[in-house]
């Protein structure tokens, strides 16, 4: 039988009459000959409030002890799920991680997938069951304790599955309908996109839009898994939601596809750091033995004096995620008290938010950077660092004008035309 990977975000199953809501969508499936993985999230609030009473009782918590909480809101989804399914005369089995078992990696709630042997449910498809219900977010660790992915690892789960038993498409049900070129809620512009190529949907994820966590996307695109994101509250149909695919899949691509935009952004500047063979690695491998996540990266001439700085100095200047900021900071200060790096200043900027215009068509096509930061010119916006990659160009600005920004660009681009 061909099969088909089903995941239901939280919302998607935040009570009782939503997850039927949700089994209605499988019964559906099933009825045009499929058989099918669902994967569940926990219901919307309880991982929150499992990880809430973890901090309560145990603020220095044993990793593998928060994982067995944590992952506990699936199971009951996975349980929930079955019965229902059950309940309408369709055969379906929960399964948790260790059932299956998803392999991963003993990295306790940050695990990666090793490998998803398909024996245990490939057998229940031969008996007849038409479902497994899957618990997502959750997997076994080399020492046989259960570990979890980090947050948003149900997407991952999904796609993994997909890819582990060769499915036709991955379909990611959440509260949205599609991916959007730009966040409706700040441009009633915005136009749903029937189709998206993979590393478009990655850079979109990984520079603010929420659609899809970046993992899922990266596996996507490594093991080709046709993915789809739709709406768990309306109708839908085989043509429905943002199909995400292989380049070669769609016919014709604008030059740009999409704008993101964060605000959980900040940049930092080391101010008259020495100019010399090496320098970047002082400063980045402290930051990367801290955990912190750098993005966009300049480096200038220092306006300070050349007098008081014999040789050539230079400012270095990149942004991380604002959570990480104090991390950055103690990170640099260790580096410069023990001499690896020497500056005069550290200054951090918290009021900046990253714009990026998104598009395969880039590779192709001249002058998307001149009509970007033209488009910000004419609204007087003004930009702090640029970074670019072949189908992405970023931009740090003021916080207060980023939703401007994306009018703009959204505007300048075309995109609310098919």
């Amino acid at each position: 039988m061909p099969l088909l990977v089903m995941k239901f975000g939280g919302t998607s199953v935040a009570d009782l009459d939503r997850i039927k809501n949700a089994a209605l969508k499988v019964q559906r499936e099933v009825e045009r000959g499929y058989d099918v993985i669902v994967i569940v999230s926990a219901m919307s609030g309880k991982t929150n409030e499992l990880v809430g009473w973890v901090e309560q009782t145990s603020p220095l918590f044993d990793a593998r002890e928060y994982d067995a909480v944590v992952s506990s809101g699936e199971n009951v989804t996975a349980g929930l799920m079955a019965l229902t399914l059950q309940g309408m005369g369709v055969p379906a089995r929960s399964w948790q991680g260790w059932q299956v078992p998803i392999n991963t990696t003993a990295q306790h709630s940050a695990a990666r997938f090793v490998d998803i042997p398909r024996a245990n449910i490939d057998q229940k498809f031969a008996e007849g069951f038409k479902v497994a219900v899957v618990a997502g977010f959750q997997g076994l660790g080399p020492d046989g304790r259960i570990t979890t992915l980090g947050r948003g690892g149900s997407d991952t789960t999904a796609v993994a599955f997909a890819a582990a038993f060769g499915a036709e498409r991955c379909d990611i049900y959440t509260d949205v309908d599609g991916v959007y070129t730009t966040d409706p809620r700040i441009t009633s512009k915005a136009r749903k996109l029937d189709k998206i190529a993979f590393e478009e949907m990655l850079e979109l994820a990984s520079l603010g839009a929420k659609v899809l966590q970046t993992r899922s996307v990266e596996l996507a695109m490594r093991y080709k898994v046709r993915l789809r994101v739709l709406s768990s509250f309306e109708d839908t149909d085989e043509n429905s939601g943002t199909l995400i695919c292989a380049e070669e899949e769609i016919m014709e691509s604008k030059v740009v596809n999409g704008v993101a935009s964060s605000r959980d952004e900040a940049k930092i500047t080391l101010v008259t750091v020495e100019d010399r063979p090496g320098i970047s690695a002082a400063i980045f491998a402290p930051l990367a033995e801290a955990g912190v996540n750098v993005d966009m990266i300049v480096q200038n001439i220092s306006e300070k004096d050349y007098e008081d700085h014999p040789g050539s100095v230079t400012d270095m200047t990149f942004s991380v995620p604002i959570n990480q900021v104090e991390r950055a900071k103690r990170a640099m200060e260790d580096a410069k008290a023990a001499g690896t790096i020497a500056y005069d200043e550290l200054v951090v900027d918290t009021e900046v938010a990253k714009v990026s215009v998104v598009g395969i068509g880039m590779r192709s096509h001249a002058g998307v950077a001149a009509k970007m930061f033209k488009a910000l010119a004419d609204e007087n916006v003004n930009i702090k660092v640029i970074a670019t990659s072949e189908i992405k160009i970023s931009v740090l600005i003021d916080r207060k004008y980023m939703e401007l920004a994306v009018q703009a660009l959204h505007d300048a681009f075309g995109l609310e035309a098919a």
